[in-house]
């Protein structure tokens, strides 16, 4: 961790200690191993050059709250995050223009066009992948230079080296704003942390000094760091029946030491006896459940804002958290759906197919839109689209709502698009009150809308960014392929998105003629003519996603891979449990997928041994024709389900175990660690 020199460095707190020698004090206290003063620009970048671990570089102008640096230092949002105050821009100062949490413009406030939306509060943590970059940036920065390209490399094998700043012969005053607005001008990836409830402010002169030490010893910090556990943001029911007490279970869990981690697991156990008491049925069960419901989704909440309170977090918790809210949600759909089945009030487990079907494809359309419209904000924004039209009035109205907090209009919002709380309380009540048919259906409908409201409202939004964001990852990975669809030839005229959803077409066909027939198992002859319709998708695999509703393909091709599954499953008088099972096992694949795309991962391990949606489809095509739908599908998803747990044991375990033995490992001759 490094800290740039201030005119501010030669002031004196009202203990009487040097402000630089104060702030170096509280960078250790944030958890920096090692504090240095970087004189220069030059001296920073060299220092960069060297550093193996992320680098806190802040000026010695700030006066703060410890946990200020302490969040900033362990934020999980990204791996380059920057300071920022919704102070007013003054002339030495970064303006910073935020779109998403994302600091995508950054320099004098002349510059912003008047889009600036805060300004650099003087401190930013730098990933190890971006310190080239922030070496860059600071060579230029030292000589006046406005840096035009980034570099590329390792960043080196070093320890971290953390430091605060003394004086130079650069204007100290404005070194960590140079710096930061060269790291936006080389196209780094800041993210943005907002200071809330807790106290930042960069001085000048002593005047500014004791205002500012004034305002923090105002506000009681460990209280204020409870109430920033919960999320600033969140949903109607989240925020009034959840929140309001939840900190109090926060508190009472860090004391009892208590890791995210086992709270989730304690959320999971609690959704799984609600499901069972669903299943059971009967008016006590179905009551008692519903609180069981409640009270998981409560320490759903608790493990990230326990994250957030004790700063323990890690890349392993955030997976798992993510896993782990799906597979609580998908139970308790199962739970459902057997109740369903077991009172006989219909066929509950095709309800509870449907249910996490309809689930599981707008998650992948969330997961998508998201990836767009951060690259969207990522990209200037004459490249984004044409001006004007109903997507740039769609996008307008929706900032204005968000910005509008607390308003009715707002939290319709928020509640219309049928979030995991809003969820979870329309499933508590309905099976309360009513029984597990209402829930189902109620889950259905809502979700349904919801589905057909934001799926029409971001087309036209898309359309309007048209940013090609499939092509910026890598697409075969997200898309699923397989062998075979990585091998068929390319239609490049219709489109990706218009062949993924000519694949779903004959799925979907074959499953209502499966449902409607009196005897599904005489369509055994269709199942082939679907799967050649269902392969038309892999005509798009090797196409260019740079449509502007290119990014809807993963999930259209999840639409169509399930829908086949089902409509075999049908066809084949497989159990619907057991056309539950594999679905499910298939969406956590997927699930993890869509994990890792938001933390931009490489591949599972054993990614290749899942076979891509073409070969399982194809598999069970031809199990379908043999007529072993049970015992295939069965024997297909337990292996899935083998390949998935060893794939995560490999991911999160074995490989990280190993990285760490072979750093710690003796240096050998020549140089170079054995191995």
């Amino acid at each position: 961790m490094l800290a740039a020199g201030s005119s501010a460095a030669g002031l004196t707190t009202s203990s009487g200690e040097p402000l630089a020698d104060r702030l170096a004090d509280q960078l250790r206290r944030a958890g920096a191993a090692e504090v240095r003063f970087a004189a220069t620009l030059d001296e920073l970048a060299a220092l960069a050059d060297t550093a193996t671990g992320p680098l806190l570089v802040t000026g010695t102008d700030l006066v703060a709250h410890t946990a200020v640096l302490r969040h900033l230092a362990t934020s999980p949002v990204g791996p380059t995050v920057a300071l920022v105050l919704g102070d007013p821009p003054v002339p030495g100062r970064t303006a910073v223009r935020e779109e998403r949490g994302q600091v995508v413009d950054a320099g004098p406030l002349g510059e912003l066009d008047g889009d600036a939306t805060g300004v650099f509060g003087g401190a930013l943590r730098v990933g190890v992948d971006d310190l080239p970059t922030l070496a860059a940036a600071a060579r230029a920065a030292a000589v006046g230079a406005r840096p035009v390209a980034a570099p590329v490399g390792p960043a080196g094998d070093v320890s971290p080296l953390p430091a605060t700043g003394g004086a130079g012969h650069e204007d100290p005053g404005s070194a960590v704003d140079r710096l930061v607005a060269g790291l936006a001008a080389l196209g780094t990836l800041i993210f943005a942390q907002r200071v809330r409830l807790l106290v930042a402010h960069r001085v000048e002169d002593g005047a500014a000094l004791v205002a500012a030490e004034a305002a923090v010893t105002s506000v009681d910090e460990d209280r204020a760091e409870l109430r920033l556990s919960v999320k600033e943001r969140d949903d109607f029911f989240s925020t009034y029946f959840v929140s309001t007490w939840s900190p109090y279970v926060v508190r009472l869990a860090a004391r009892l030491r208590l890791t995210p981690t086992g709270v989730t697991v304690i959320s999971v156990l609690f959704a799984l006896g609600a499901a069972v008491l669903f299943g059971v049925g009967g008016r006590l069960a179905l009551v008692s459940g519903a609180v069981l419901l409640y009270l998981g989704f409560v320490l759903d909440c608790v493990d990230g804002q326990l994250a957030r309170y004790t700063r323990h977090f890690s890349a392993w918790g955030g997976w798992l958290d993510t896993m782990a809210d799906r597979a609580k949600e998908y139970l308790v759909y199962a739970g459902l759906g057997f109740g369903v089945s077991h009172a006989g009030l219909g066929n509950g487990w095709a309800l509870a197919i449907a249910a996490m079907t309809l689930q599981t494809v707008r998650h992948m359309t969330d997961t998508w839109y998201g990836a767009l419209h951060d690259e969207a904000a990522r990209r200037p924004r004459t490249t984004t689209g044409v001006s004007g039209g109903i997507g740039d009035r769609l996008n307008a109205a929706s900032t204005r709502v968000q910005a509008d907090t607390g308003s009715l209009s707002y939290w319709l919002k928020r509640t219309v698009v049928f979030p995991i709380g809003e969820r979870w309380a329309l499933i508590a009540l309905t099976v309360a009150l009513f029984n597990p048919l209402v829930s189902l259906i109620a889950v259905l409908v809502w979700g349904g809308l919801a589905f057909a409201y934001t799926g029409a409202l971001r087309t036209l939004r898309a359309r309007w960014m048209w940013v090609p964001v499939l092509d910026t990852v890598d697409a075969t990975l997200h898309r699923d392929d397989g062998p075979l669809a990585r091998r068929l030839p390319v239609v490049r005229p219709m489109g990706p998105l218009t062949l993924a959803v000519i694949a779903a077409l004959g799925p979907a066909a074959l499953l209502v003629a499966a449902g409607l027939g009196d005897a599904p198992d005489g369509l055994r002859w269709a199942v082939p003519v679907a799967l050649l319709v269902l392969l038309a998708g892999g005509l798009g695999a090797g196409a260019a996603h740079n449509g502007p509703l290119d990014w809807l393909v993963p999930a259209a091709l999840r639409a169509a891979e399930y829908l086949f599954a089902i409509a075999v499953g049908v066809v084949g008088g497989a159990p619907g449990w057991l056309i539950f099972g594999y679905v499910f096992v298939l969406t956590v694949h997927h699930y993890d997928l869509t994990a890792r795309l938001e933390k931009r991962q490489a591949a599972p391990p054993l990614h290749a041994a899942t076979l891509g949606w073409d070969g399982r489809s194809v598999l069970l095509a031809l199990l379908a024709i043999a007529g072993v739908v049970s015992i295939g599908m069965a024997t297909l998803g337990a292996y899935l389900l083998v390949v998935f747990v060893v794939s995560v044991v490999l991911a999160w375990f074995v490989r990280p175990a190993r990285g760490a033995r072979a750093s710690a490992a003796p240096v050998g001759a020549g140089g170079v660690a054995p191995r």
